[in-house]
């Protein structure tokens, strides 16, 4: 197990102490890690997962508070995003900016644990995290991040400037150091950016662990019926029609498994972590459950095609007569599901990163594999 030592966490929480009261005038409490972020994780186990995944939240944070702190001008001492990464012993690397606005979208961090630590864990821990934001209300960053969100909805976040930044970023880093020792992190419009990114290494046979919290899913919000029998009526018809609707634009043309991308791309299981109250990200419960009910009543070859296809993108294009569009961003054949069922006050909160390093969450764990 890695410890923080008591006296450098008394030291750290002095520190923060002093900025607190420097900048409690200057910044929301959500910000600032000695007000709102993991001070209970001062002993990282990571063999841990619940350690692992507030630890991937809190520097997912730190991206953001990066770009808050450019924004607010913010430089120093008065700085408010070095903690939420230095508590843990990470070292932030290089900043990702955007090229369209001078944004920062991401951060690189590194693990720099004090050689006094015991090491007996250290191999579950990452040697570098490549962490994405989400999408920022304020004004110097909102336009962009906006125009970046309707990508998504049109399947285009592949061929944006800031995706291209993101890549080459991280294929320098799995490069140097190989795909074992690279975490992928990100939020909303960030979780998407990591997926994109982790799909993409897959093809080239490396295999990025990812924590993915609140990533968007293009769908009409059927999770939010309180019917059981009517979200699974909706979703088999859906299913039937999706499936026949692959048929007729492609042809019934057999491809082994070796050529099936959605098959090679099952063998990555990010994991994924959604808010039954957050209509962005709760259709991945029904999507992966589904399948099994599907798969349970006989219908499961129809299932296996359903799942590799958006209906939307499919109807679109039969629309533009046969034009060939982007395989769907939030589709994905194989994921280690967490589902947090603390009840959330409002759609605010059941969004945020901030639920994600909570110690008192009642979360609900599944593993899904693509057969």
């Amino acid at each position: 197990m890695v410890r923080n030592h008591p006296a450098s966490c008394l030291a750290f929480l002095n520190i923060e102490k002093k900025r607190r009261t420097a900048n409690a005038v200057m910044t929301s409490e959500s910000e600032d890690f000695g007000l709102s972020g993991p001070l209970h994780l001062n002993s990282v186990d990571w063999t841990n997962f619940n350690h692992r995944r507030s630890v991937a939240a809190s520097l997912v944070q730190g991206a953001y508070i990066l770009e808050r702190d450019r924004q607010e001008k913010r430089q120093g001492s008065q700085a408010l995003a070095p903690p939420w990464w230095g508590f843990f012993h990470f070292k932030l690397i290089r900043q990702l900016v955007d090229d369209a606005d001078s944004c920062v979208f991401g951060a690189i961090y590194e693990y720099t644990p004090p050689s006094s630590h015991c090491n007996d864990t250290i191999d579950r821990s990452p040697r570098y995290v490549i962490a994405f934001r989400g999408t920022i209300n304020k004004p110097d960053s909102f336009s962009r991040d906006f125009s970046l969100d309707i990508d998504i909805i049109r399947n285009g976040l592949h061929q944006t400037s800031r995706f291209e930044i993101a890549m080459k970023a991280v294929r320098n880093v799995v490069a140097i150091v190989g795909d074992s020792n690279v975490w992928l992190a990100g939020h909303s419009l960030g979780a998407a950016m990591a997926m994109l990114a982790g799909k993409t290494m897959v093809k080239t046979g490396n295999f990025l662990e990812a924590f993915l919290f609140n990533p968007p899913f293009l769908s009409a919000p059927i999770e939010r019926i309180n019917a059981g029998n009517v979200k699974h009526g909706l979703r088999f018809a859906s299913s039937v029609i999706t499936a026949g609707l692959v048929l007729a634009t492609k042809g019934n043309s057999q491809t082994s498994q070796s050529e099936d991308p959605f098959a090679v791309l099952s063998r990555w299981t990010p994991c994924l972590f959604v808010n039954p109250a957050d209509h962005l990200c709760s259709e991945y419960v029904g999507y992966f459950e589904h399948r099994k009910k599907m798969e349970e009543i006989g219908a499961g070859a129809i299932e296996r095609l359903a799942t590799q296809h958006s209906l939307r993108d499919l109807l679109m294009r039969v629309v533009r007569r046969g034009d060939e569009a982007a395989e769907p961003l939030h589709l994905i054949p194989s994921a280690y599901l967490t589902v947090n069922l603390t009840p959330s006050l409002d759609f605010k909160r059941a969004h945020g990163i901030q639920q994600w390093w909570r110690p008192d969450l009642l979360l609900k764990h599944s593993l899904y594999k693509y057969e």
